[in-house]
């Protein structure tokens, strides 16, 4: 007898099972299976189950499991896929389902899509004869069956009766098992994950606990034992089984249309397009163009791409007229003649050497993909536009699911245990915080963690569930950037749900989706084009001629400047510590330096900045292992820095065409001993038939081996250096307004902001403090200096500061004081909540009173605008304020200036008012260094600093000895100081937070970092 399982439930049904497919696979091979079925509750996880199972001669199944609603009454019936048309109906049931965000469906919908499917009547104590009878007004006999449970071998109550139904309506039976985990001792595993699926405790009154039997992968010899009297139920569901194929192979790309009159024709439009395109990029077209362009055309249309270039284009330039930001390219499309021609991107391909068979390759036969960058908050218009046009069930977005990380999985099993909150927080510190470590590396890695476990038996069970309901899928979320476009609904090939704004959501994630063909594109948000955008806006505020990205000359002196000085803070890519000094040492002259830098600045290839730099400043020779790389590497100075130029040197140096160079660069980087060797061997024949010695290829060979891994491509570096560059270019040119955009982004990130603001008193630009008459929510630019923003502050609600503007707008501003700003703002926003941290953040300073005093009037203003505005925000006597007399200030002293800074760091994050250091420094006559100074150095020296210490941290070493860190910040920035046990020993007794102290030490940097090795304190 063959063994069958027909209702298998994977961990893709999220928190429903703890099957995952390795092990099922395992299980089905252990026990001889010639087929299972998925059965989950939407089609997640079908497509994996399907490959996985057809790769070790498993007959995959695809079902679903669902509840009906017909007119007697609500039953679970399970689908499946009998054929490919069946497979089709139940994308289009789960779909309908899902987008309906229906749980029942309909008894008519049923009906309309059951072609092709077999339904089983999932039969139960609450079996009804009726409702049978209603299921084969459905389907004919051959394709409805019954399925009868036997739990731990137990008969049904009711199996008496559902046999006699099944008798007098010549149904079959079959037989039938939930499987939910693989193996009996994963029972309890399951229940505490059946518990988070409630969101329950184990020991709530309420949790619904799964019924008694077992739902683990049944053993042959438990299907032959549970249902030894009927063996005919068994040979009817492996005949069920056995007889429902689903072929998924040979999958073709599902390439969707650009709608044009059917006169013409894609490829035509496509040419027509490119050519004026190119007219207007470079105004006379050479031959070189034209042959590039006739080239990359007749690729295209061999391949049959012609509509995904016109798709593109047509919602590139729908971006471009609404003014929204596009980059300039990404990936290998920058590398596209056609692509810069239709303005998909701004990268001439000729001018940088970029090689067209980097993106498209006729002998490496996969779909291009041309990835669009957005300025992220406007991304989702785009996708809009391209939903509108070719239509709502056409286009969909691609959802990504969450898994239970190490930390996740701990924290969430402990919580459905009933661990106290407090140990939940011990828990999640046990674990190291590295990105993609499990609990094991965890429990290996952390002696806190071990002990932990071992304490208690309870502890020991909770690790035991956490292990195995690691990695299991979570949530589900939208793709951050993938949008699926096909040319025939997506139900058709695809099931989907709704998802946000309107667009759809593929059920399936996106390797999924790539698998069945259909066309994934990416409409990628960056931070950084918002921020661009921005800066255009406050350039082109009150300007008529207006400047745009075009206007800027790529050789310009003081964006080089700014460069060489590694002056990058807020600069797109170069604002790290380690690029900075790159960008020091390399001393970039040209764009292409810049491309260099980024591509280099990698793990790997990194070490070869100082040698770039060196053989850039002409302080060592540029050498090369052969004549024939000179051309090729020349303007990397002689190293390999980008993929192309290995695809170039294997063209040069043995014929190879660029798509075979291209394999060769794929295949070399895989690190397969065999393949390195086959195209040794490939390589070094065709060098030799070219004229070149064996030594000669055989070195060049292994010089491509050893960079494949290195190299980075060359398009993606250019178009991205390109953003690099214009925002360079912005902050030497338009510092105000590039400072004004990179703060309102930054707001609510206070180290960044602190960081700018910082920079910006070091040049020298106005940073004016908040005020409730001239500051907007966010930073704006004002007299020659940028004016904090009513976000900023902490503390201040988002409704607030629209009730603000409002009154501003409508000219209700002639506040004289402070008690006729809270009439005018109301009681129900001028509360202490709102209106304190106005006061400490100095936005109320323009009454010309003491903070002290405001801070101590503010009660008596709260209760003037309760009687001059009571809660609908007018007053008994029509609004007008003049019938009550207005309170006085009540006067305090001014606030001590500590105080007063205190009060600004907690609201503003930063000190306004003038640093306490400042003053400090003046009484001191020996040379003292600025931290900002410190921070912008490159080398390691002697230094004495005053600083104004924020932060202690005392720690002990190995051996038990007492040190410290300290965070100290001066009027220019702020940096680590660190005291060693001895120097900690000497000077603990000067450490206080808030105290002022001198530092004497040496500067040192590490990991990017910068620290002062303490050797001495003095109190200031």
């Amino acid at each position: 007898m063959k063994t069958v399982y027909p209702q298998i439930v994977t961990s893709a049904d999220m928190l429903k099972s703890t099957i995952q497919l390795e092990q099922l696979i395992q299980k089905l091979k252990e026990n001889n299976a010639k087929a299972a079925a998925i059965t989950n509750s939407r089609l997640y996880g079908l497509l994996p189950f399907w490959h996985e199972l057809s790769k070790h001669q498993i007959q995959p199944v695809i079902g679903l499991s669902l509840n009906v609603q017909l007119e007697s009454k609500s039953v679970v019936v399970v689908l499946y896929a009998k054929n490919n048309d069946g497979y089709e109906n139940l994308l289009k049931i789960s779909s309908s389902l899902e987008t309906r965000e229906l749980t029942i469906l309909p008894k008519k919908w049923l009906q309309a899509y059951k072609t092709g499917l077999i339904a089983v009547y999932k039969a139960d104590n609450h079996f009804s004869a009726e409702a049978l009878s209603e299921l084969h007004t459905i389907f004919d006999i051959s394709s409805l069956y019954i399925g009868i449970e036997r739990p731990n071998g137990q008969k049904l109550e009711l199996e008496v009766e559902i046999i006699q139904a099944a008798q007098q309506t010549s149904t079959k039976i079959t037989v039938f098992h939930m499987s939910r985990y693989v193996q009996k001792e994963d029972a309890f595993a399951y229940e505490v994950l059946n518990a988070m699926d409630q969101s329950v405790k184990m020991t709530d009154h309420n949790r619904l606990k799964p019924s008694d039997h077992s739902y683990h992968v049944l053993t042959n010899e438990e299907w032959n034992e549970w249902f030894s009297d009927v063996p005919h139920w068994l040979e009817n569901t492996q005949e069920m089984l056995l007889g429902c194929q689903v072929n998924f192979d040979h999958q073709a790309h599902i390439m969707p249309k650009f709608p044009l009159p059917e006169s013409v024709l894609a490829k035509d439009y496509l040419r027509e397009l490119c050519e004026e395109g190119l007219k207007i990029r470079l105004q006379e077209v050479t031959q070189r163009y034209k042959d590039r362009l006739h080239y990359e055309l007749q690729i295209i249309n061999q391949m049959n791409y012609e509509d995904y270039f016109l798709i593109v284009q047509d919602f590139m330039k729908f971006a471009k007229q609404a003014n929204i930001l596009t980059g300039p390219g990404r990936g290998s499309s920058a590398s596209s003649l056609v692509a810069y021609s239709l303005f998909i991107t701004d990268v001439d391909p000729l001018t940088y050497g970029l090689l067209f068979e980097r993106f498209l390759n006729p002998e490496r036969i996969t779909m291009p993909d041309i990835d669009i960058d957005f300025a992220d908050s406007r991304r989702m218009e785009v996708i809009h536009y391209v939903a509108e046009k070719y239509g709502k069930n056409y286009v969909s977005q691609i959802i990504t699911f969450g898994t239970l990380s190490a930390k996740a999985v701990a924290r969430e099993v402990a919580r459905v245990f009933g661990f106290e909150s407090t140990t939940l927080e011990a828990i999640s510190s046990f674990i190291p915080n590295k990105l993609g470590i499990t609990l094991q590396d965890a429990f290996e890695q952390s002696q806190k963690l071990r002990e932990f476990i071992q304490t208690e038996d309870i502890r020991k069970k909770w690790f035991q569930v956490a292990l195995a309901l690691e990695g299991l899928p979570r949530n589900a979320s939208t793709h951050a950037a993938g949008v699926v476009l096909s040319p025939v609904p997506l139900v058709d090939v695809v099931p989907i749900q709704n998802g946000h704004d309107e667009i759809f959501l593929t059920q399936w994630p996106m390797k999924e989706v790539e698998q069945i063909g259909l066309l994934k594109m990416d409409f990628l948000g960056l931070r950084n084009l918002t921020i661009i955008e921005r800066i255009l806006n406050l350039i082109n505020n009150n300007r008529s001629m207006k400047f745009s990205l075009t206007d800027i000359p790529l050789n310009d002196e003081s964006t080089f400047h700014l460069l060489q000085h590694g002056d990058t803070t807020g600069v797109f890519q170069l604002e790290s510590a380690g690029m900075r000094n790159a960008l020091k040492q390399i001393q970039p002259t040209r764009l292409e330096d810049i491309v260099a830098v980024n591509a280099l600045y990698r793990p790997g290839p990194m070490d070869s900045i100082p040698l770039y730099a060196k053989r850039k400043l002409g302080q060592i020779p540029v050498t090369y292992e052969h004549p024939v790389l000179q051309p090729i590497l020349q303007e990397t100075y002689g190293i390999i820095v980008y993929q192309e130029q290995i695809m170039q040197i294997a063209s040069q140096m043995a014929g190879f065409t660029f798509g075979e160079a291209d394999l060769l660069r794929r295949a070399v980087s895989k690190k397969n001993r065999d393949i390195l060797q086959k195209e040794r061997t490939h390589f070094v024949q065709k060098a030799i038939q070219l004229g070149h010695s064996e030594q000669a290829a055989s070195s060049v060979y292994d010089l491509i081996v050893r960079f494949a891994d290195y190299g980075f491509p060359k398009s993606h570096a250019v178009a991205y250096s390109l953003i690099s560059y214009q925002m360079a270019f912005l902050k030497a040119h338009f510092p105000l307004e590039f400072y004004c955009a990179l703060l309102s982004t930054a707001t609510g990130n206070q180290e960044k902001l602190n960081q700018l603001v910082m920079e910006m008193k070091q040049k020298e630009i106005p940073v004016f403090p908040p005020s409730i008459f001239k500051s907007l929510p966010f930073f704006t630019v004002e007299n020659d200096g940028v004016r904090f923003g009513l976000q900023a502050i902490k503390g201040v609600s988002h409704l607030f500061t629209q009730k603000l503007l409002k009154q501003r707008m409508d000219g209700s501003m002639n506040w004289e004081d402070i008690f006729d700003f809270a009439a005018s703002i109301s009681a129900i926003h001028f509360t202490r909540k709102n209106i304190e941290p106005l006061i400490k953040a100095g936005a109320l300073d323009d009454f010309g009173v003491e903070r002290s005093t405001l801070l101590a009037t503010l009660d008596a203003a709260a209760k003037y605008a309760e009687l001059v505005s009571p809660a609908e925000e007018t007053d008994l006597f029509g609004g007008d304020a003049s019938h009550f007399g207005k309170s006085k200030y009540i006067k305090s002293e001014p606030l001590p200036l500590m105080l007063k800074l205190q009060f600004e760091k907690e609201v503003l994050g930063q000190y306004f008012s003038e640093h306490p250091t400042i003053d400090k420094k003046k009484n001191i006559t020996e040379p003292i260094n600025n931290i900002w100074n410190i921070l912008q150095s490159t080398k390691d020296s002697k230094v004495r600093v005053v600083g104004l210490i924020q932060e202690i941290k005392r720690i002990r070493t190995k051996k038990g000895e007492a040190m410290a860190f300290v965070t100290i910040q001066d009027d220019t920035g702020s940096l680590s100081i660190t005291l060693f046990p001895e120097e900690y020993a000497k000077y603990n007794n000067l450490l206080s937070e808030l105290s002022i102290i001198l530092v004497e030490g040496k500067c040192e940097r590490r990991n990017g970092k910068v620290q002062i090795l303490t050797k001495t304190i003095l109190d200031c």
